[in-house]
């Protein structure tokens, strides 16, 4: 199932979230669709909606469209439609090929795709020096063969990328994504011959070779007219590259690809250019070992990346399907109710959210616990996205004969906080504290003074955890239930809308 143009209008981290989707345990279901966007932070609500009460949508739905996910933009009388490619349809065309499923969303900040690394910049700036020292050392006519080559170079790199999953605008825009039906056929022929290429030479295809030679015409052009001879050889060699790529286009798939014919049309050229403006120079023992280290330099970091690359989308793929088990909500509820259901008495203590809430979650933890500080950030992020169905109960274990004084004042300064300041400081007071554990600081935030709280709440708190054998740091309590051992703590993420929602847990 594609739907690049939906994902690129919502500023998704495509790979993310196919991988969520994939491992939904209700894929390739509407339901899971609508967990994914849920989960990567676009707020949505799916429904089952006769067509007559259709004008009524907003202006920007999603709906099925053609057996596919598709974002619909409602302009003038007529509607486009994003999924695999973008496409306009009249009222009656998208009513007949779409179902009655529409699911009405809305983005949050938390959505907008955010790289942990974005490379393009970086290839830009070298792209801009390369073209500034050429176009201020070298002739014009060997500028012109470096640009040739860096589009080359750009180009081969966006379809290396999209061979791996990632959306290429640039590829998407050459090979047309217009809704006619040409401008289909186009995008299918592209797809086609770019994602169905047969060739394999040591895992690599015949896209793959284009990055690598014009990686090394690159370079070598920047040595122009040096290592002359040895470019206007390369370019004589990419004549059998082109003869098999219109042989392929033309005899076997039986269908042009654009941008296929634009890397043959910068072959074309480098090679005109190559026979009209180089002159031969004499070819040195030490050029030739130079170039053909080059090569393999070249050739190894583009087959290094790619098995690392490949490797990666096996594992993803296996891995979604082992999530899809893992995630099932009954399988983890089957878990989670295994062990017999602790029934505290102390539930005021440091309780922070809607006290009446559904969902209760209970972290029994310890301040000085290494551990303890992400179970601590974990249960409060999800306080801040459903503050309305989840309440936090902090469940330190304090006892006065085991702990020292800077323990108590500690104990102390919260419970002061807790008591006489509103939840927002109380909360940032325990952020603050596993930030720095630096007890001055919670001092200060308690108003600066040596505190002497009842902090016989607390010890009963503690006597309770150890009665129940919650002796180790930190667990989860879900509406009295330990969250089951064989799960991650942050897994509870994937089950949190299942949870408000289960009367039997709540």
């Amino acid at each position: 199932m594609i739907f690049d143009k939906l994902i690129n209008y919502l500023k998704l981290d495509k790979q993310e979230f196919i991988f969520q989707f994939n491992s939904h345990p209700n894929y390739p279901s509407a339901l899971a669709f609508s967990d994914t966007l849920n989960f990567l932070g676009v707020k949505n609500d799916a429904y089952e909606l006769d067509k007559e009460y259709w004008d009524e949508l907003p202006e920007e739905f999603i709906a099925i469209v053609e057996n596919s996910f598709s974002l619909v933009k409602k302009s003038g009388n007529s509607y486009s439609v994003y999924s695999e490619k973008a496409k306009t349809l009249n009222k009656e065309e998208l009513y007949k090929n779409s179902t009655d499923f529409v699911l009405l969303f809305e983005k949050t900040e938390s959505a907008e795709n955010k790289s942990a690394f974005d490379f393009k910049p970086i290839l830009y700036a070298l792209f801009a020096v390369i073209l500034i020292y050429s176009a201020i050392s070298q002739t014009i006519t060997e500028a012109i063969f470096n640009l040739l080559s860096l589009a080359g170079v750009y180009i081969s790199l966006e379809i290396f990328n999209q061979k791996f999953g990632n959306v290429s605008t640039v590829i998407g825009s050459i090979c047309g994504g217009g809704g006619s039906a040409a401008a289909s056929q186009t995008t299918n022929s592209c797809d086609k011959i770019i994602k169905q290429d047969k060739t394999s030479i040591l895992g690599l295809k015949f896209a793959d070779f284009s990055l690598i030679y014009f990686t090394g015409i690159a370079v070598l052009g920047l040595f122009l007219p040096t290592t002359a001879y040895i470019v206007k050889g390369f370019t004589f060699v990419s004549i059998i590259a082109i003869g098999y790529s219109l042989y392929i286009q033309a005899f076997v798939e039986k269908a042009f690809c654009r941008v296929c014919l634009l890397i043959i049309s910068i072959l074309v050229g480098q090679l005109v250019i190559s026979i009209l403006f180089f002159q031969n120079s004499p070819l040195g023992i030490g050029a030739f070992l130079l170039t053909a280290i080059l090569w393999v330099l070249i050739f190894s970091a583009v087959l290094y990346f790619n098995t690392l690359l490949e490797q990666k989308e096996v594992l993803q793929k296996s891995n979604a399907k082992n999530l899809r088990f893992k995630r099932n909500y009954e399988l983890f509820k089957s878990q989670l109710l295994e062990k017999e259901k602790v029934e505290f008495q102390n539930t005021e203590t440091f309780v922070v959210g809607k006290k009446d809430s559904p969902l209760r979650i209970s972290i029994v933890s310890n301040p000085y616990c290494g551990f303890c500080k992400d179970a601590h950030k974990l249960a409060e992020g999800l306080l801040e996205k459903y503050p309305n169905d989840i309440s936090l109960q902090m469940r330190f274990n304090y006892t006065p004969d085991r702990a020292n004084e800077k323990y108590t004042h500690l104990i102390s300064d919260l419970t002061y906080i807790y008591h006489n300041k509103p939840e927002k400081e109380f909360l940032h007071a325990v952020e603050e504290w596993f930030e720095t554990r630096d007890e001055s600081k919670i001092n200060q935030l308690s108003g600066g003074t040596v505190t002497s709280e009842n902090l016989e709440p607390l010890v009963e708190m503690s006597r309770e955890n150890s009665n129940a054998g919650l002796n180790f740091t930190p667990i989860l309590i879900i509406n009295g239930y330990q969250f089951p051992e064989k799960y991650d703590r942050e897994d509870i993420v994937y089950f949190i809308d299942e949870l408000i929602e289960d009367e039997d847990i709540s």
